[in-house]
């Protein structure tokens, strides 16, 4: 399956939220939809569930106009939507029969989910009773408990313990190989960089940034390097190289006991070191820089002022 967004608009009352966004994810891959709080990531989910409609423009599968009522859809959204003095179990099967389940199989579905997330234990017991992180793995089991072909995670890690978090790794990993769909919105970059091989970042209504993650780092570190010094700090290393090799390069940025340097007019690389060599310093590392997705998303989404 291919989803594709193409050139949605959208406004409340007199202010438009959405520019015109397009992007595309396809089955067997991950999509990091990233932006900061209010740039138009949940407006955007809302109109993918058909919960809002779009002013302007389509959202197509496969060529065709999408029709979520249509197709198996697993949302789990930032804010949980459970109901918290009913019972674990009673609610799953509830919802898994709202969404087409026959009982049988909504309460099958349910055991299953809450085993393999590591509640079982607590299916008898009101949500209320449970720990944070034990309400997230419900939530995820609701969200998982139809087998949908499109999943759409806002932030599912909130609350997890690193083991907790591991599970849900492996089972996100799972459903990627299963050929899901996944749109995946986290503010933990860390999470967006293992699972996500194409990423969208919209920042005020408008896509800044789209494409292939690996891609992007390679192009955004371009003519970078990051370099270290046996017996100096990156700040006094900073300061030789702005007075000695003002012209070849600029600092970008000290990062702890790391230098980060950038090419001016594109200097080759080899020239660069050839003429730190004759510095008076002791290089330890001298390597490419490869951009973090957070060092990007604050380049692009950042406060430019």
């Amino acid at each position: 399956m291919i989803l594709e967004v193409k050139n949605i608009h959208k406004s409340f009352s007199d202010t438009e939220v959405l520019h015109g966004i397009s992007f595309s994810v396809s089955s067997g891959k991950a999509l990091g939809f990233l932006g900061r709080n209010g740039a138009g990531k949940t407006t955007t989910i809302r109109i993918l569930m058909d919960l809002f409609s779009p002013d302007k423009g389509e959202i197509l599968l496969d060529g065709k106009r999408f029709e979520p009522k249509n197709h198996q859809i697993g949302y789990l959204p930032e804010e949980r939507g459970l109901y918290p003095k009913q019972k674990v179990s009673d609610q799953l099967i509830y919802l898994g029969e709202l969404r087409g389940l026959k009982r049988k199989a909504a309460k099958e579905n349910t055991l299953f989910w809450l085993t393999r997330l590591g509640v079982e234990e607590y299916k008898e017991k009101k949500l209320e009773t449970l720990s944070k992180g034990n309400q997230q793995k419900v939530q995820i089991a609701a969200t998982l408990l139809c087998n949908p072909d499109i999943i759409i995670l806002d932030e599912p890690f909130s609350g997890l313990d690193p083991v907790n978090a591991q599970i849900l790794k492996d089972i996100i990993t799972e459903l990627i190989k299963e050929n899901k769909l996944v749109i995946f919105s986290s503010h933990q970059m860390n999470y967006v960089e293992e699972f996500c091989e194409e990423i969208v970042l919209i920042n005020k209504g408008e896509i800044v940034l789209t494409g292939n993650l690996k891609d992007i780092k390679r192009e955004y570190g371009e003519n970078q390097w990051i370099i270290s010094d046996e017996n100096d700090t990156a700040e006094n290393l900073a300061k030789i190289f702005s007075q000695r090799l003002g012209h070849m390069i600029e600092i970008v940025e000290i990062r702890g006991e790391d230098l980060i340097i950038k090419s001016i007019n594109n200097q080759p690389k080899n020239d660069v070191l050839r003429e730190m060599i004759e510095l008076p310093i002791n290089i330890e590392a001298f390597s490419n820089y490869e951009p973090t997705l957070s060092d990007i998303f604050v380049l692009k989404a950042g406060d430019q002022e």
